[in-house]
């Protein structure tokens, strides 16, 4: 249960279904290492199915029991190149069996990785190198280590590089380059390393996130941290032993991580897909479990709102009149039972049960003869309860799919806190919000510039404490200190409230930082500072937390822009003169050092100046982001609905 503060703070221990829901999963409370977790589940599940990897070249399948034998493997090779206890390795891979056997294979020896994916900026990977200090890398193939190479010199304290995919080139003089099957075989001649030790506090894994200067900052986590999520997410999702799972998300993900981590805990085959991939598989797999972002539940629903265009009308009549029914037999059932985001009065809540009541027949028979259907063409057919993570769910997009029939299960956290704080339960889920702390962790909230406590309902910057917390950034004690207090307590950087329940709903975020619907998190300030550079443009402010992409919103120059029209043959109220300022600032983002697919405007709008005497800057001139998005919230709008 929830033990509250007179203030909006909440420590929870977990309440009696959280318990309960525990209680049917293995504690794993035994483990001081996630390293130990693999030879248990080897025993426990033997030949199962554990990993499969359909995409891979060559397409690989792996078992429990494989599993744990290529992780002593992994370790033991490693070993036999120079990689030592408490070492750190760079791994630079996208997702597959191969990056899971050494991910574990580093932990196993007592190693450490410092992991981002192998399409990432070549500078921001050269820059995870050398901050984090690897002595070695682990690389997806040999054109990414020519791509080092040719851009730079690699840090001189490295002793190896392992390809995971293809034959190793001749790497660096001094430098030892292996393939794949070489580490392996060499493991396989090696004696098994000594287990480590050290306890749960060991250095487990290094994840890079971008900070307010757009410098990465390295997030150390430890054994400790990836194993509470690994003992507490089962109070989420409770699956089976043999249970489908389908992986979408970058495997080095905090997020995708720790649930990979946790779904196999559990028993589940997990098969590694891409977005080019991810429709046929989900037909193929069928899963039962499916980890994702806002975007992909936004492009289901995408894919439902274009097939049934495509219908006959009276068929669309059918289904959107069925659609309608169900998402307010959702909606009332919710509100009878006190499942909203505000407190309902018992008037309120007994019309809504008696609108369930009425609804239910109709929402039954839907349930029964419509929706097997469109979850089955959608999603396959077996999955009914999924989890959305990195950033926030559409409520419109949460109310579709629970009229189909799919729990969404919202979870809430950052890359410092390994990642999850909060989540929905299902027998908790109050649409919108993201959901109730993990056994173990508190929330709370406090004013935004005081610090000062906040009461239960009022709108503050979130603060989280708990075992899932980061120490601090790698090596940046300053920056470190504007999150962390001397109490553990972790600043979010964004903005919410608490229910009475316990339940966290997100308002907004105190920091700068656009989280796109996709989970990519983008640092707007560099890209502003390239966008002002033109010689349209007086001011911009970008926009588009959760949306799918940038937006613009432009104070422009006016002679320049006027002359601009023009140039370009159009009319300054004409809708295709923004569609060119559009591509002209997309070409400047394009032509940064380092420049990121997500770094791109979906549109552009034109808005008035930001100044100290309308109350859009402060007093040294930074813009107030959150004044100047309500007052221009039309113009944003109209930049995603055109």
């Amino acid at each position: 249960m929830a033990r509250s503060l007179p203030t909006a703070a909440v420590h929870w221990q977990g309440s009696r279904r959280d318990r309960r829901a525990l209680a049917q999963r293995h504690d794993w409370s035994g483990l001081s290492g996630l390293e130990q977790l693999w030879a248990a589940l080897a025993q426990r599940y033997g030949d199962a199915l554990a990993l499969d990897a359909p995409h891979a070249k060559p397409a690989e399948q792996l078992s429990f029991r494989q599993l744990h034998q290529g992780i002593e493997q992994a370790a033991a090779g490693f070993a036999a190149l120079g990689i030592r206890s408490g070492d750190v390795v760079a791994l630079f891979s996208e997702n597959g069996p191969r990056w899971l056997l050494a991910d574990q294979g580093l932990m196993r020896l007592g190693a450490a990785d410092a992991v981002r994916g192998s399409g990432a900026p070549i500078e921001e990977l050269h820059y995870i190198a050398a901050d984090s200090g690897a002595v070695a890398l682990v690389l997806e193939s040999a054109e990414l280590l020519q791509q080092l190479q040719r851009s730079g010199a690699l840090p001189a304290r490295l002793r190896c590089v392992v390809l995971l995919q293809g034959e190793a080139p001749d790497g660096p003089p001094g430098l030892t380059c292996v393939g794949w099957e070489e580490l392996m075989a060499r493991g396989a001649a090696a004696p098994a390393p000594p287990m480590p030790q050290g306890g749960e506090q060991r250095l487990a894994t290094v994840l890079y996130t971008s900070g307010t200067t757009g410098e990465p900052k390295g997030v150390p986590l430890s054994h400790a941290n990836l194993l509470h999520q690994l003992r507490h997410l089962g109070v989420a999702v409770a699956p089976n032993p043999g249970d489908r799972v389908l992986s979408v998300l970058p495997i080095w993900h905090a997020y995708e991580r720790s649930a990979e981590y946790f779904l196999l805990s559990c028993g589940c085959a997990q098969t590694y897909t891409t977005l080019k991939q991810l429709r046929p598989d989900l037909q193929r797999v069928r899963p039962h479990y499916l980890i994702s972002v806002p975007r992909l539940w936004e492009a289901l629903l995408g894919g439902f709102e274009d097939a049934l265009a495509a219908m006959p009308a009276s068929r669309q009549r059918l289904l959107r009149s069925a659609l309608a029914l169900s998402r307010f037999h959702g909606l009332s059932r919710r509100t009878a039972a006190d499942r909203t985001l505000a407190p309902e009065p018992m008037p309120r809540r007994i019309t809504a049960a008696a609108a369930a009541l009425l609804s239910w027949p109709l929402h039954r028979l839907a349930a029964a003869v419509l929706w097997p259907k469109v979850r089955q063409q959608l999603i396959g057919g077996r999955l009914r309860t999924a989890i959305s993570g990195g950033g926030a769910l559409a409520i419109h997009v949460d109310g579709f799919f629970e009229a189909i029939g799919i729990e969404l299960l919202v979870g809430y956290g950052l890359t410092e806190t390994s990642p999850v704080l909060t989540c929905r339960r299902r027998w908790n889920n109050r649409r919108g919000s993201s959901g109730q702390p993990l056994p173990g962790t508190a929330i709370r909230i406090v004013d935004a510039e005081s610090g000062a406590p906040l009461a239960v309902g009022q709108r503050g910057r979130v603060l989280a404490r708990g075992p899932q917390v980061m120490g601090g950034y790698l090596g940046k004690p300053e920056a470190s200190a504007k999150v962390l207090d001397g109490e553990g307590w972790f600043d979010t950087g964004d903005l919410g409230q608490l229910l009475a329940d316990g339940t966290l709903v997100l308002t907004g975020r105190a920091k700068d930082t656009i989280v796109l619907s996709s989970g990519e998190n983008i640092e707007p300030g560099p890209l502003e500072e390239c966008l002002v550079a033109c010689s349209l443009v007086e001011q911009v402010m970008l926009v588009g937390q959760d949306r799918k992409a940038l937006g613009a919103l432009v104070v422009p120059k006016p002679e320049a822009l006027a002359a601009y029209a023009q140039e370009q043959g159009l009319d300054l109220g004409d809708a295709a003169l923004l569609k060119a300022l559009t591509g002209r600032l997309n070409r400047r983002l394009q032509g940064r050092p380092g420049a990121r697919p997500d770094e791109r405007l979906a549109g552009v709008a034109l808005v008035e100046p930001f100044t100290l005497d309308n109350g859009l800057l402060t007093q040294t001139l930074k813009q107030k982001r959150d004044r100047i998005a309500a007052r221009d919230a039309t113009a944003i709008e109209a930049i995603y609905g055109r």
